[in-house]
């Protein structure tokens, strides 16, 4: 975060306050996100743009013109969508979201204006807020002090004439995916064509049904009236809580990999998304993949697709996004609750194989979180063992008789 002080008042300055989601594959999703802090002094919020406060608070004190919040405190929330456009600055009004760095970096940042009163209007005497706080829209992230950093610039747009920020202070949140929940929202499976086994998701990856304390409630897909059970009448605003369909994993999420074909210089795989949840749809939802051969994709089928390069040297993720109106709406859990895509492989001769588990993914991501995998013994295996020794068996029980009569033929 940013926070830019533009210009002074009377008795404080108004800044402009801009949020960058740097990360790759995380975006904040609806609700979107909400920002609090501690004032250090007595400030006031006179005015906003672009963004509000959940609370005014106790501005009993004040007569005439009320400002906007009084609270030690505020929290403060991006505006909807069409909001006036004398209430909006740029890069305002998404309802808090805010898409990764990768999938749209045009829309990966959210701003507001603020007027702060009864502060200082010098940059000696303006004191930085502390304990600044960021939902997005849940738990997760952990934001550090405030930072005095040398002032903005800005160039116009004929790029003729550069101007700076009175004065301008950094805020960074990290995010943990062990602080956001407790447990995993999301699981693998594994399939192929040489072998008729298919491993789901691990038991109990996100939970159990016996313990209601970690899963949450869960429904049958087979429970009457499924519909009015979803969605039961409740008063305006109420938030109903998660719902997921009762599965042995009870994850939110199955992401499943299938290794369908083999050719002379190729190999395909097929990638379903599968949503169990009855009352979260995923919008710009996205994927990410660790696998060796991800650094040779030939094509890929109704996905996006961006390679990502966490080290120097080495090419072996992938980030993959449905397409803007044909698939990047994941909807919640039923007959349209999942997206799919065929990825077509290019061969490597020195380091292919199907053996031991090579063709499945080291490792998968879903919209930022990771993905519990099956473990390695359980994946399914290459039946080559069996057929060397059939083969073995076979070649064995015709020669030895061959062999012995050829002994006893030429010994005699």
């Amino acid at each position: 975060m940013k926070w830019d002080v533009m210009s002074w008042t009377p008795d404080g300055y108004v800044a402009v306050v801009t949020m960058f989601n740097f990360q790759k594959y995380r975006h904040i999703p609806s609700p979107g996100w909400t920002l609090s802090w501690k004032w250090a002094k007595k400030e006031v919020i006179w005015s906003m743009v672009g963004a509000q406060t959940t609370e005014q608070g106790d501005c009993s004190k004040y007569k005439g013109n009320l400002p906007h919040c009084c609270k030690k405190d505020p929290t403060v929330v991006d505006l909807l969508p069409g909001t006036p456009y004398n209430q909006q600055i740029a890069n305002c009004c998404k309802g808090g979201v805010m898409n990764s760095w990768v999938q749209d970096p045009g829309t990966a940042a959210s701003s507001f204006q603020i007027s702060v009163g009864a502060a200082g209007t010098t940059n000696k005497t303006v004191r930085v807020p502390r304990n600044f706080t960021l939902m997005g829209p849940g738990p997760g992230y952990t934001c550090g002090p405030a930072k005095i950093v040398r002032p903005t610039q800005f160039v116009t747009p004929d790029t003729r004439r550069t101007t700076q920020a009175m004065m301008t202070w950094n805020i960074t949140c990290t995010y943990s995916q062990f602080l956001a929940q407790r447990t995993p929202t999301c699981c693998v499976s594994l399939s192929s064509f040489y072998n008729e086994t298919i491993v789901g998701c691990p038991t109990c990856a996100c939970g159990c049904q016996n313990n209601r304390t970690e899963s949450g409630a869960c429904l049958d897909p087979d429970t009457p009236h499924l519909a009015s059970v979803i969605s039961p009448p409740t008063k305006k605003g109420t938030v109903l809580p998660p719902l997921v369909q009762c599965t042995r994993h009870l994850c939110p999420i199955r992401v499943h990999w299938h290794v369908k074909q083999n050719y002379k210089e190729y190999w395909r795989v097929k990638i379903t998304i599968t949503n169990f949840n009855y009352r979260l749809n995923y919008s710009q939802w996205n994927m990410v993949a660790q696998h060796p051969n991800l650094d040779n994709i030939t094509q890929i089928f109704s996905f996006n697709y961006k390679s990502l390069s966490p080290y120097a040297g080495l090419n072996d993720t992938a980030m993959l996004w449905g397409m803007k109106f044909y698939n990047d709406f994941l909807s919640e859990a039923g007959p349209l609750g999942n997206v799919q895509s065929e990825i077509l492989f290019r061969k490597d001769q020195s380091t292919f194989t199907f053996e031991k588990g090579w063709a499945f993914p080291r490792r998968i991501y879903f919209n930022g979180d990771n993905c519990v995998m099956p473990p390695p013994d359980a994946y399914p295996f290459l039946p080559n063992g069996g057929f060397r020794t059939q083969l073995s068996s076979v070649i064995s029980s015709v020669l030895l008789p061959l062999l012995l009569v050829f002994f006893f033929f030429f010994s005699a």
